[in-house]
C-alpha cells in the first residue's frame, strides 16, 4: 500500500476454531467465491469490483454473515465488504448471498490486519462496523482484544473525512475499555451522549447471537464515532 502502512499486532485478536465445516459449506466457496471472494494481498479496485462508485462500507468479522446480508439488502445505495477468519460463517453467507442474489457485497476469508494493510487505500472506506467482536473476558486475555489503541488509529488512515465507525459490544467492560480507546484516540470525534454510547441506529439488526445474548441478561451498547 502506498501512503501510511498499518502496524501489525503481534498478539492475535482471534483464534482459528473453525468447527465443522460442512459439505454445503465447501460447495459455497466452489460455486461462489469467484463472484464474491476477494484477494486480501491485492490492493482492492471498488469501482471495478462493484461496477459503480458508491460509500463503501467495512464490517469487520461478520461471523456467519446474517448482519451483513441483512444490511447490503436494505441500503442498496452502498457497497459492502466484509472481512472474517473464520471459513463456515462465509461459506453459509456466500450461500446466502447467491441465493437472495445480493451483488453489492464481497468478502474477505482473512485476517482484518492483512486486508487493511494489504488492499485497502488510505481514506477508501465510508463507514466501519464492527458489531460483538471477542470479548475476551478473562483479564490476561484482554490484552488480545481487537480494539486497542494501535488499531483503531490505524484504522482512522482507511476512513475518509466524515466517514463513521460503529461499534458494538454486549459486553460491559469491553464497552468501557472501547470508550477509553476511541476518546483518547487522534482522528475520531464521538457521536455518543454523555456516556459515550447511542442508541441502536436503524441500520443494525438484532442477529440471533444478539438476541440469545439479551434472553441471557446481556446488555448491549452502541458507540459511534465520526472520522475527523
Amino acid at each position: 500500500m502506498d501512503d501510511v502502512e498499518i502496524q501489525h499486532r503481534h498478539i492475535r485478536s482471534f483464534v482459528l476454531r473453525q468447527g465443522r465445516f460442512t459439505p454445503a459449506q465447501q460447495r459455497a466457496f466452489d460455486a461462489h467465491w469467484q463472484r464474491y471472494g476477494l484477494d486480501p494481498q491485492a490492493p482492492l479496485d471498488a469501482a471495478a469490483v462493484f461496477g459503480r462508485r458508491a460509500p463503501l462500507v467495512l464490517e469487520i468479522g461478520f461471523g456467519n454473515g446474517e448482519q451483513l446480508l441483512w444490511s447490503a439488502q436494505r441500503e442498496a445505495d452502498k457497497d459492502f465488504i466484509g472481512v472474517e477468519v473464520h471459513r463456515p460463517g462465509v461459506g453459509r453467507l456466500l450461500n446466502a448471498l447467491a441465493a437472495a442474489n445480493v451483488d453489492n457485497v464481497r468478502l474477505y476469508n482473512s485476517d482484518i490486519i492483512t486486508v487493511l494493510d494489504a488492499a485497502i487505500a488510505p481514506a477508501a472506506l465510508s463507514e466501519v462496523r464492527i458489531y460483538f467482536p471477542d470479548p475476551w473476558p478473562k483479564k490476561r486475555q484482554n490484552k488480545r482484544r481487537l480494539i486497542q489503541p494501535e488499531f483503531v488509529a490505524g484504522l482512522a488512515t482507511r476512513v475518509a473525512a466524515g466517514g463513521r465507525l460503529h461499534l458494538a459490544t454486549d459486553w460491559a467492560d469491553y464497552a468501557v475499555q472501547m470508550r477509553e480507546v476511541l476518546d483518547n484516540a487522534s482522528g475520531w470525534r464521538s457521536l455518543g451522549g454523555a456516556d459515550g454510547c447511542v442508541a441502536q441506529p436503524p441500520w443494525r439488526t438484532q442477529t440471533h447471537f444478539e438476541k440469545r445474548g439479551r434472553k441471557l441478561g446481556h446488555g448491549v451498547w452502541d458507540l459511534l464515532y465520526e472520522r475527523c
